[in-house]
């Protein structure tokens, strides 16, 4: 792809993260990812190139070997005139969200990685004239933690996100907590997958996004910026599940667009589209863990007409859901049991700082790095190198668990399917489909002190401002201490 000759203003803003920003090319399947830091604190070039190479190195050696070949882009490392990337620059600054520019996109190496855009098909080109539909999901922590390292009891009853929900809330992130729950979306249980799927349409946060040929209809585009009107998107919907335009309008049209929406993803979802045996690798058992969180809406529900076990009917090993789930189950000990692990490693490297490097804490991601994360013992011999594996092993982890799978469809004539090309059915429609895995940065080794200060925080404001109140015993405890006031007398 010679960028070089490509003018600015055929590439526009698509999005960003903590580490980096993404421009999408207006007619070509590609993306340019840039690196961003802090005002004032620019790489070098040659700092630029190497942590450009470690993400590419990472999704090509490590993640690939999780997920299978057909789910895993890792793109390449291209370098692009200054001039050019200044000009881009430029033009898409004022499309950024205010949030975002707290950190400035490189504009001083040149270089930058070239991805597919992944709310395109990745596997027909042919179909590209086509209308193109892409659900984008991230759908977190999939399990309860099983841990024995684990101190309060409600992280064995409740996961972690439908707790941190009510956190965030508290603290302005969001404006209400969603229904959803990632255990009912990894149940393999189509009822429950629905209701997770029509949970995070009612309240998409950063969870959901939809995209309509390449263009955001449906989700946030920051924090607070969310799109959630059901008629606007069944508008947008209707020609792609209803080509014939047979459905009449109105509220019954909205709700049969949906359900159909929600049947695609759920059966993409449990597809398999990779014949690589990649991500087969046994971690721990899925039926050692809860299949169910007790804070769920949909476990509520059941509980409130007389019913106390949900069913779990278990994902098919091949599609996308349990690959992510047993790459996220590499967290074994809990963020609680890793920590003192992580502390023995830090211990280590104050006193032999050059080893960092042997380590491999920061790469190379390499065959080497990953054959490390296949020793699976939880019995702690007192050494470094079993405390650092498990350091990995929750890095990896924690990827896993902050992760989006895209899912592109395009609309096919029947006699353009075939046994070779993934295909969905509707009601009315046939779609040829992608799934794709996308952020799958490694978590940074630094990070784990915020996480385990972030934890206690969760469950604390859980414990303290959730529990307490749903328990008829600490409501009525709760309800006393705030009603109460004691006055001290001198004597």
């Amino acid at each position: 792809m010679e960028v070089e000759k490509m003018d600015e203003n055929e590439w526009k803003y698509h999005g960003e993260g903590n580490q980096s920003l993404v421009v999408s090319h207006c007619q070509r399947c590609v993306v340019l990812r840039f690196l961003k830091s802090p005002p004032n604190q620019n790489k070098t070039s040659e700092e630029i190139l190497h942590h450009l190479q470690n993400i590419v190195d990472f999704g090509k050696h490590v993640m690939k070997q999780f997920f299978g070949e057909n789910y895993v882009h890792h793109g390449e490392i291209i370098q692009l005139p200054l001039d050019f990337v200044r000009q881009l620059c430029l033009k898409i600054q004022p499309e950024r969200p205010e949030s975002r520019c707290d950190k400035d996109m490189d504009t001083l190496s040149g270089y930058a990685m070239c991805l597919p855009n992944l709310t395109r098909l990745q596997t027909y080109r042919f179909v590209e004239h086509r209308p193109i539909l892409c659900i984008e999901i991230k759908p977190k922590c999939g399990f309860i933690p099983f841990s024995s390292h684990v101190s309060q009891e409600v992280k064995h009853k409740v996961c972690r996100y439908c707790m941190h929900q009510h956190l965030k809330v508290a603290n302005g992130k969001w404006k209400r907590p969603s229904k959803y729950c990632p255990l009912d979306l990894f149940s393999g249980n189509k009822q429950r997958m629905h209701f997770a799927l029509k949970s995070l349409l009612q309240e998409a946060q950063n969870n959901l996004k939809i995209f309509k040929n390449g263009e955001l209809i449906y989700g946030c585009k920051d924090d607070q910026d969310c799109v959630s009107d059901w008629n606007e998107l069944a508008r947008h919907l209707k020609p792609f599940f209803f080509p014939s335009n047979g459905l009449v309008s109105g509220p019954h049209c909205t709700r049969t667009i949906v359900k159909e929406l929600i049947h695609v993803i759920t059966m993409t979802l449990l597809s398999s589209t990779d014949a690589c045996r990649a991500g087969d690798m046994k971690t721990v058992p899925i039926s050692q863990g809860r299949s169910y969180c007790e804070a769920s809406a949909f476990n509520r529900e059941l509980v409130r007409n007389g019913k106390h076990k949900l069913e779990s009917s278990g994902l098919p090993r091949g599609c996308l859901l349990y690959k992510t789930l047993q790459a996220q189950m590499l967290d074994m000990l809990d963020i609680e049991g890793l920590y003192p692990l992580y502390s023995r490693v830090e211990q280590y490297l104050e006193e032999f700082p050059e080893e960092r490097s042997t380590l491999q804490i920061d790469g190379p991601y390499n065959e080497v790095f990953y054959e490390k994360l296949l020793d699976l013992s939880t019995e702690d011999d007192g050494t470094v190198a079993f405390a650092l594996t498990k350091v990995q092993q929750y890095r990896i982890a924690m990827t896993a668990k902050d992760c989006s799978i895209m899912i592109a469809l395009s609309p096919c004539l029947q006699d353009e399917c075939s046994e070779q090309r993934p295909v969905v059915l509707t009601s009315k429609s046939r779609f040829i489909f992608s799934v794709s895995v996308l952020d799958l940065d490694l978590k940074p080794y630094e990070s784990i002190p915020h996480q385990y200060k972030l934890d206690g925080k969760i469950v604390n404001y859980y414990l303290k401002n959730v529990q307490a109140k749903d328990d008829p015993v600490m409501s009525s405890l709760f309800k006393e201490n705030e009603d109460c006031t004691l006055v001290l007398h001198k004597v």
